[in-house]
């Protein structure tokens, strides 16, 4: 494998660049406080990101503020929990009544909402400090709206940030928060993490809701955290996910203490690998990457197992469909009154999908059908999948990026849209770097709730590995 890590990293003394967790940890001990941790990173922020763009909004007084109600409370003895005190920042997807959210779109820059979504509710209960609003594409699908800010990959510049979160893939890779939240209807959580280097998780289809989280697609929209370690991803994923009244498709299973489940050997898991699906038709650099990844797996004592994946023919076109017709429902009260204001990728996915007939819209449901019964069967004698983050390096994917093509889109999200049809858990990891220092990922997909045992798996991993370590040079 010809990867390389970037020559100049920042280190682990950088207070930007420690992990969630392990701020956290210095944050309950007292050795620095929440007022602290969040005017050095609103400094960071205002030093760089006017070069990286991932912020559509700061917020800094909204987060000066509950930076000292938590340095208050945790004086007075009392903790909420690892996120208490710790500034993160989420998609600006995720309605706020302290923030506009615009969910990428321009005419939406000023909105207001009238109540949190729900997950903000429960970071803000945990005691999160929220620094602001992340850039995004327009609606969450492929391309930004051209009078909306494009994040830029703090990696390299000339490379793709991932679409949809990018703002929330830039801003923690660059240490301007400690974790985001993201959204995935076909790898949105997942491509991002991948082009920045991070850790993201796509729960089970209904684990998190989406109660006051503008939709893409409903029935393929997940929400998740991105982070810098598995445990940071863990630990916020406890948070936010759970049943929620306010969304009648969040599912009623008791969500497990994922931070006690780390740790331990992992030997004995069975890693199901389908070498023509992994391997097939894709860049060297990422399958090099991806042995490397299998024989580290075989060193901690996971066996790898056989399995025959589903034909992914015609993915990209059912997948498209779902969500161009769903769009098109998410966008009734200003489509097609105020087309001429929308960005051309997704009024053109718009205007595809109000063209679907019922009799397309069927076919692509029952291709998720018969999908969803396939991989449920190739997964019958192995505990999680292995599979790629995104067929090439990260430049190449920039020949997709902003495009409504379903072929094109079928090509670089078929390791991603595949398990959005099937809701099941992913969590990405970065594997290695490519030749130019720009990170290249993976992903392990288990069964549906079976986010703890990925969560074993992946921080096993980056306890032998230190892909994870590394970070972009900026200022330090």
């Amino acid at each position: 494998m010809d990867a390389r890590a970037p020559a100049a990293l920042g280190t682990a003394d950088d207070l930007h660049y420690l992990s969630l967790t392990a701020v956290s940890d210095l944050i309950r001990s007292g050795a620095v406080s929440p007022v602290e941790v969040t005017e050095a990173m609103l400094a960071r922020i205002e030093a760089i990101d006017g070069e990286l763009k991932s912020y559509t909004t700061v917020l800094p007084e909204h987060a000066r503020a509950a930076a000292k109600r938590a340095e208050q409370e945790l004086q007075a003895g009392i903790w909420r929990g690892p996120l208490h005190g710790v500034p993160i920042a989420v998609k600006d997807l995720c309605d706020t009544t302290f923030g506009p959210t615009s969910a990428g779109m321009f005419i939406h820059k000023d909105h207001m909402a009238a109540a949190n979504a729900t997950v903000i509710e429960r970071l803000q209960g945990a005691g999160a400090v929220i620094l602001g609003k992340l850039s995004m594409t327009e609606g969450a699908m492929s391309g930004h709206h051209p009078k909306m800010k494009t994040p830029v990959n703090p990696w390299l510049a000339e490379a793709w940030t991932g679409a949809s979160s990018s703002g929330s893939g830039v801003a923690t890779a660059a240490g301007l928060c400690y974790g985001a939240l993201g959204s995935d209807t076909g790898g949105s959580i997942r491509l991002p993490s991948t082009a920045n280097g991070l850790v993201g998780v796509k729960a089970t289809w209904g684990r998190v809701s989406r109660a006051g989280v503008w939709a893409l697609a409903d029935s393929l929209d997940h929400v998740g955290p991105m982070t810098r370690s598995v445990a940071d991803a863990a630990a916020m994923l406890a948070v936010i996910a759970g049943h929620d009244p306010r969304d009648p498709t969040s599912l009623n299973d008791p969500v497990p203490d994922y931070l006690a489940a780390l740790g331990g050997s992992i030997a004995g898991l069975r890693i199901g690998i389908d070498e023509n699906y992994i391997f097939g038709d894709v860049d060297p650099q990422v399958a090099g990457m991806m042995r490397d990844t299998i024989a580290t797996f075989q060193a901690l004592g996971a066996g790898l197992v056989p399995v025959k994946f589903p034909s992914l023919a015609g993915l990209g076109d059912y997948w498209m469909q779902i969500c161009a017709a769903e769009c098109a429902v998410a966008h009734m009260p200003t489509f097609p009154s105020r087309a001429d204001e929308y960005g051309p990728v997704l009024r053109g996915i718009i205007e595809h999908g109000r063209s679907l007939s019922g009799v397309e819209v069927a076919a692509a449901l029952q291709y998720r059908l018969k999908l969803n019964g396939a991989v449920a069967r190739a997964m019958l004698d192995c505990d999680v999948l292995l599979v790629p983050g995104i067929p090439g390096t990260v430049d190449e994917a920039t020949k997709w990026s902003g495009t409504d093509s379903a072929s094109k889109v079928g090509d670089v999200v078929r390791f991603t849209a595949v398990f959005d049809m099937t809701g099941q858990p992913t969590l990405s990891l970065n594997g290695g770097f490519d030749t130019r220092g720009v990170p290249m990922g993976f992903q392990l997909v288990g069964r549906h709730l079976d986010e703890a045992l990925l969560f074993k798996a992946g921080h096993a991993f980056q306890a032998v590995t230190s892909w994870h370590s590394h970070h972009p040079s900026l200022l330090s």
